[in-house]
C-alpha cells in the first residue's frame, strides 16, 4: 500500500516515519503528478489558511478530488481536518469538502492552551490513546456518511467516512501507531 504525505507545511517527517513503522510504502508529495498511484494521502497539521492557499497555487485543490474519485483516501490531522470539511465555521477559505461536517478552527484556544488527553477510541481497541492537541480545531457537527469516532466532552475530535479520516490531534507526535494503522485498514476495506 502506497501512502503519500502532502509536503507543503507541518509534521511531514513524523507522518512519514509513522507510516513506515506501520509497513506502508510512503513518499513526500510536493507536486500533483506524485499523487498518481497513491492509495492514500495524509494532510498534516499546520496553518490551514496557508496550506489551503498553497494547495490552490500548486493545483492540489483540483488534483486531490480527482484522485479521490479514482479511489484514494485522505487522512487530515489538525489543519488537515479543517481542509477536509464541507463547512468551516466563519470562514470561506479553500477546502476539499471530502467529509460532510462542520469544522471549527482554533476551537480549543490559542497555542498556549495546547494540551494532551487520554481518549477512548473504540475503533483502536480498549486502551486509551494519548492525544496531543496543538491549537486544535474540533468538529461541531457531522452529517450524512460521517461517523464520530472520539470526542473531548461534547467536542468531536475524530471522525471518518469511507476511506477518509480526520483527527483534531497529532498522532504523529506520539509513539503509538494505532491511528495510522487504522487509516491503512480503512484504505484496505473501504
Amino acid at each position: 500500500m502506497r501512502v503519500g504525505v502532502l509536503d507543503l507545511q507541518g509534521d511531514v517527517s513524523e507522518h512519514v516515519e509513522s507510516l513506515r513503522r506501520c509497513g506502508a510504502d510512503t513518499a513526500r508529495i510536493k507536486r500533483i503528478e506524485q499523487l498518481d498511484g497513491l492509495d492514500g494521502l495524509i494532510i498534516p497539521g499546520g496553518e490551514s489558511t496557508a496550506i489551503g492557499k498553497l494547495m490552490v497555487k500548486y493545483g492540489f485543490m483540483t488534483a486531490i478530488p480527482e484522485q479521490v474519485r479514482r479511489g484514494m483516501g485522505v487522512y487530515g490531522t489538525c489543519a488537515g481536518l479543517i481542509l477536509e470539511a464541507t463547512e468551516i465555521e466563519g470562514s470561506d477559505q479553500p477546502r476539499l469538502g471530502l467529509l460532510d461536517m462542520v469544522a471549527k478552527r482554533n476551537a480549543f484556544g490559542r497555542q498556549v492552551a495546547s494540551f494532551e488527553a487520554d481518549l477512548e477510541i473504540p475503533a483502536l481497541g480498549p486502551e486509551p490513546f494519548r492525544a496531543v492537541f496543538i491549537r486544535a480545531p474540533y468538529i461541531g457537527e457531522v452529517h450524512r456518511g460521517v461517523e464520530e469516532l472520539a470526542s473531548v466532552g461534547d467536542k468531536i475530535v475524530m471522525a471518518a467516512g469511507g476511506k477518509h479520516l480526520v483527527t483534531a490531534f497529532h498522532p504523529e507526535l506520539t509513539d503509538d501507531p494505532r491511528v495510522h494503522r487504522y487509516f491503512l485498514e480503512r484504505l484496505g476495506r473501504a
